[in-house]
C-alpha cells in the first residue's frame, strides 16, 4: 500500500513539473484577421515577432512560435485593408510554478532561460486598423482570447 502511495505521489510530482518536459519549444498560435464588422479575412500576412526571432504566415491558421518570456507581437497586412496590429502577454505556464514547488530554483531558472515555462494565448483575432493586446489570464477553453483595444504608442513602449 505505501509503495503504491509513493508512486502515485512521485508521478503526480513529475506530471506536474518541469515544463521543459511538458512543454515543446514552439507554440501554435492561431491567428485570425477580421475587418471592422466583424467579418473574417483568411490568408492576410501575418509576422509574429518575440527575443527569438520573426515568425510569418497566414491569418486563418495556426503559426508556430517559439515560446519565450517576452511578449509576442503580431502585425498582420492585408493589401486591401490597413494593419492589424497585436500585443500578446507571455505568462508562465503551469510547469514553471510546478518547478517552483516541487523541483527548487534549477528547473525554474532552465524554463525561463529556455523560454519553455512560457505561454501565449492560444487563438487572437486582430481587427484591420485597430492595435489590441492580448492577455492568455482571460483565456476560456475553445474560444478566442477577447482582445483590448489600445493606443499604438503605449504598445511600443513596452
Amino acid at each position: 500500500m505505501k509503495t503504491r502511495l509513493l508512486s502515485a505521489l512521485a508521478l503526480s510530482v513529475l506530471a506536474t513539473g518541469c515544463a521543459s518536459i511538458i512543454n515543446e519549444s514552439n507554440q501554435p498560435i492561431r491567428v485570425e484577421t477580421l475587418k471592422a464588422d466583424g467579418t473574417e479575412v483568411k490568408g492576410a500576412e501575418c509576422r509574429l515577432t518575440n527575443d527569438y526571432g520573426n515568425f510569418t504566415g497566414k491569418s486563418g491558421e495556426a503559426i508556430p512560435v517559439h515560446r519565450s518570456s517576452k511578449d509576442l507581437d503580431i502585425v498582420c497586412t492585408d493589401p486591401n485593408s490597413p494593419q492589424a496590429i497585436a500585443h500578446a502577454i507571455s505568462r508562465a505556464s503551469g510547469g514553471m510554478y510546478g518547478n517552483i514547488i516541487f523541483g527548487g530554483g534549477i528547473g525554474a531558472i532552465i524554463d525561463h532561460n529556455n523560454g519553455k515555462g512560457y505561454n501565449y494565448p492560444s487563438w487572437l483575432q486582430l481587427k484591420f486598423g485597430k492595435t489590441m493586446v492580448f492577455d492568455r489570464s482571460t483565456e476560456k477553453d475553445g474560444q478566442a482570447v477577447v482582445g483590448v483595444e489600445a493606443a499604438a504608442s503605449a504598445v511600443a513602449s513596452k
